[in-house]
């Protein structure tokens, strides 16, 4: 694990494992894919922890598996933040949902699952509870389950600012460019204890992450990859310009110059002639325009960050 790590990661700091003593300000890359349901990345997804606060930002495929593999309690989240609709990046939510009430192991909710997202989050929620009513009047009288564990408390914001502010832990949503059919779409700032830590979300080149993203401990990005050959053909160049290349993203982290630049999202087109394009490669097109420290993404990558700088390791 360790070598393989190794050759994805340049200038940064890698423990082979989680330490004993975690520290009070950690991200964890619950899922670094895109679509593409691929055995070794699960849905988009990434879990952020501020002292005694969980927020999760995204529900990709996956998510409530990597939750416990992570020995975190499913419904020990105080609220999942949806950046926008598609449906990558929600595929998991009823499962995250539905495995937080029911499985009194895993975490056994009795409070409403907090949803925080753009507007049409509410239509969403709502079509989760009418789809899976079934199922949860069931539960209710054979398993005895707290109904108010089931419920869903839903809040849809329509412009930049805070959305969550608790235990120390602050959550700024903030527009990002993810093409003009796909709006509303956000990044998101994370800040606890004078650090911060700056998610893109999915986006094309967009100088607000830059600027959001000055002087970030840590600021993790999106990434668009396809072979050339590949890019001439109109579906890989519509994909494609909807997301960011390893050259602009590298422009955003030269810009910004966080402590600690990272890739999820892999976006890696490929097809019979055209191979996806390998870490290290990527890396390479990175390294056209950014210098500083980068870690490409892998499932259950954490990102400790604590005052004297950010370690990372898999937590597993």
């Amino acid at each position: 694990m360790t070598r393989r790590l190794a050759a994805i990661m340049t200038g940064a700091m890698l423990t082979a494992a989680m330490p004993a003593h975690a520290g009070d300000f950690m991200v964890t890359l619950l899922g670094t894919a895109s679509p593409a349901p691929r055995p070794d990345r699960s849905g988009p997804s990434i879990l952020i922890e501020g002292g005694e606060s969980r927020v999760l930002i995204d529900a990709g495929r996956n998510a409530p598996v990597r939750l416990w593999q992570a020995k975190i309690p499913i419904g020990s989240i105080d609220a999942t933040v949806i950046t926008h609709f598609h449906s990558d990046h929600t595929s998991g939510l009823a499962d995250l949902w539905l495995t937080g009430w029911i499985a009194r192991p895993f975490g056994g909710r009795d409070a409403p699952m907090r949803v925080i997202g753009p507007v049409g989050t509410a239509a969403l929620t709502d079509g989760l509870q009418n789809a899976y009513d079934g199922d949860i009047q069931i539960r209710l009288v054979d398993e005895g389950n707290p109904p108010e564990g089931v419920e869903i408390e839903t809040t849809e914001i329509t412009e930049d600012g805070v959305v969550f502010n608790e235990g120390g832990l602050k959550v700024t949503m903030f527009a990002t460019n993810h093409g003009e059919n796909i709006t509303p779409n956000y990044g998101i700032v994370a800040e606890y204890d004078g650090r911060k830590v700056v998610i893109s979300g999915d986006t094309t080149y967009d100088e607000r992450i830059a600027e959001r993203g000055q002087g970030a401990d840590l600021l993790i990005h999106e990434l668009g990859t396809a072979q050339p050959e590949l890019l001439q053909e109109d579906h890989a160049k519509r994909v494609i310009a909807h997301h960011t290349t390893p050259q602009q993203a590298g422009e955003i982290f030269a810009a910004a110059q966080p402590k600690l630049a990272a890739y999820t999202h892999l976006v890696m087109l490929s097809d019979a002639n055209n191979p996806e394009l390998t870490l290290p490669e990527i890396v390479e097109q990175t390294r056209e325009t950014y210098g500083g420290p980068l870690v490409v993404g892998e499932d259950l990558m954490t990102f400790d960050i604590g005052t004297d700088g950010v370690a990372t390791y898999i937590r597993d």
